[in-house]
């Protein structure tokens, strides 16, 4: 279990959002936290403290005004910290081969593969063979309906018709190398982890998961460790005082 960091852009900003409040629409989001810092100070911190494969995640639609902005922070960013971080946000398999010349390790996509709310298997093979599944993380990220979590996509405001179950883990994990699985429901709001979802992830264990999601304090990450029985590593954004939050930094960087 290791901390993964994070530096999430929206609006050529490096922020701090709850996940669920993203909308294209005006590019609106509840905004936790958002940093004078440019996205590479953030890279160089994580690159001194040799913290490897955090995600840098675009958060504006290609349509959008400050899609550049954000662009080109992360560009920065992945220039300041080469192949220390993945990336994602608006990847295809003809653009995902320009992130990974221009320093990812990884680059992540959730929307090229559920599209519309329907898994694209052929999606997901054209990209495997763009860049190698060695390059690909796939974002599983969910939100619970009735008695299950389903994948959500489109900045996490379109359920899929895919059920986060440990056999669709299995069958995906032969296209990736990691998966990073956000409980959108808790993320941003530091109020306790999603249990039952930490739970079954940790259970599952075949390739490495980063959970994002809730924790909100150190007890919070004890508990993170006890269900997940230690098996899978974890997000911490607008909790962190380098966010605006309350759990030290450098006291996360160490485990």
């Amino acid at each position: 279990m290791k901390f993964r960091p994070c530096i999430d852009i929206h609006n050529g900003k490096v922020k701090q959002i709850i996940g669920g409040s993203l909308r294209d629409e005006g590019d609106q989001a509840v905004t936790n936290f958002s940093s004078e810092l440019d996205a590479a100070w953030y890279a160089k911190l994580y690159r001194r403290d040799g913290l490897q494969g955090g995600h840098i995640i675009l958060l504006n639609s290609r349509d959008s005004e400050y899609f550049e902005a954000t662009r080109n922070q992360a560009l920065e960013a992945l220039s300041a910290y080469p192949g220390g971080m993945h990336i994602g946000g608006g990847i295809t398999a003809e653009n995902a081969a320009g992130y990974l010349d221009a320093g990812a390790s990884h680059v992540i996509v959730t929307s090229y593969v559920f599209q519309n709310g329907q898994f694209r298997r052929e999606n997901l093979e054209r990209l495997t063979s763009a860049v190698g599944k060695e390059h690909v993380v796939l974002d599983l990220s969910c939100r619970k309906k009735g008695d299950s979590y389903y994948i959500v996509t489109n900045r996490w405001q379109t359920f899929t018709d895919v059920c986060l179950t440990r056999e669709v883990l299995s069958d995906l994990s032969g296209y990736c190398d990691e998966f990073l699985i956000h409980s959108v429901d808790v993320e941003g709001k530091s109020s306790g982890i999603e249990l039952e979802l930490v739970r079954m992830l940790g259970q599952w264990n075949q390739i490495p998961v980063t959970y994002a999601g809730g924790i909100g304090s150190l007890e919070d990450l004890e508990v993170f460790r006890e269900v997940s029985q230690g098996e899978m590593d974890f997000t911490i954004g607008s909790a962190l005082d380098l966010f605006g939050g309350n759990i030290p930094y450098e006291m996360i960087a160490k485990l």
